[in-house]
């Protein structure tokens, strides 16, 4: 069965089609080439098996995002932890406390992953789902 993605740009210089961004977020995972872009590529697949019309992107200079009528979450890589930051996670329940990190903002929340971390996948995709139907909620209203 082939799907056909929907398209969306950020309207900067960094913004690309969806197909564009799938492609260098790609290639964002083959050169961290370390256990970074092993989890990077977990995690975007967890994010793709919890909504498959999930609709990628790469903004701000090189950082991978996911959309579902609205920012779902980035994934942002570092030296020792891949962060996952959900746009309107202040807004979310999290009663596994995936949370980690950037607790303190109204807004945002994330979840650092270090190198030997185990992600709990079913209270991630429940977290993704969740932000998804917040993000539906805001655009209906």
């Amino acid at each position: 069965m082939t799907r056909t993605m929907k398209t969306r740009t950020s309207g900067s210089k960094e913004g690309k089609a969806t197909d564009s961004a799938s492609r260098l977020i790609d290639a964002r995972i083959k050169e961290l080439g370390d256990w970074r872009g092993e989890m990077l590529a977990k995690v975007r697949t967890l994010i793709k098996q919890a909504d498959p019309s999930v609709v990628e992107d790469w903004k701000w200079r090189g950082v991978p995002v996911w959309y579902h009528d609205g920012i779902i979450c980035t994934g942002e890589t570092y030296k020792s932890v891949v962060k996952l930051t959900f746009a309107r996670g202040a807004s979310l329940e999290d009663p596994t406390g995936l949370f980690n990190s950037s607790l303190e903002g109204n807004t945002r929340r994330a979840i650092d992953i270090h190198e030997d971390d185990r992600i709990d996948e079913k209270a991630l995709k429940a977290l993704i789902r969740a932000a998804v139907t917040l993000n539906k909620s805001k655009a209906q209203g």
